[in-house]
């Protein structure tokens, strides 16, 4: 049994939930972090020293960084056609997963904190401006990469797709202006199609 310790509204979390899914996997999850606390404590700590969320603990021992952690479990369990099949294609998956964790994510964080994490009177709307035109642009290089391909790491849905697509589910439900990326939408879409899609990330952004 896989234990998962992180809240379910962490996007970071969400990745390792819609990974288990698509994989079949069984675990269990602990709420740990934000409004839950604990990730600062020393137990925690000992496990994973960022005090971040999410960790996995298997068989006793202990992974960190939400990205790692769908690769492990992408290449320790039956696959299930997330992990493709020819190193190139492994690559892309890899690289895009990557583009998420530093260029993706601090584009959008200034965005999703002050939208969502901030009381309207002391929201920053230069930041939100910024992150708004941030975010966009480095969705336009993923929409023009997707205007060839159907996913990210190719023609098939891949462990790549994953952390992407997490933040694509808050880039389409934040309450802000959003330029037509039409190869972004159908990508989109088809993410909205997957069973695992909808029962671990579609869902109120908090």
């Amino acid at each position: 049994m896989l234990n998962i310790l992180g809240r379910r509204n962490s996007s970071n979390v969400q990745k390792v939930l819609w990974a288990c899914d698509e994989l079949h996997l069984s675990y269990e999850r602990e709420d740990i972090g934000g409004s839950f606390g604990r990730n600062h404590s020393a137990k925690y700590l000992a496990m994973n020293p960022n005090g971040t969320v999410p960790t996995l603990i298997d068989n006793g021992r202990a992974l960190w960084e939400s990205n790692a952690i769908v690769r492990y479990l992408c290449e320790s369990r039956e696959a299930h056609g997330l992990l493709p099949q020819d190193v190139w294609s492994i690559a892309l998956a890899q690289q895009w997963m990557d583009w998420q964790q530093t260029i993706l994510a601090p584009a959008i964080r200034p965005l999703f904190w002050n939208l969502i994490r901030t009381s309207p009177q002391n929201q920053d709307l230069e930041a939100i401006s910024a992150g708004r035109n941030n975010t966009e642009a480095a969705l336009r290089i993923l929409d023009d990469h997707l205007s060839r391909h159907r996913y990210v790491a190719g023609e098939h849905f891949s462990f790549g797709d994953i952390p992407v697509g997490v933040m694509a589910y808050r880039w389409f439900n934040l309450d802000i202006q959003r330029a037509a990326l039409p190869s972004l939408e159908h990508w989109y879409r088809r993410l909205t199609a997957r069973q695992a899609y909808e029962d671990n990330v579609m869902m109120t952004i908090t």
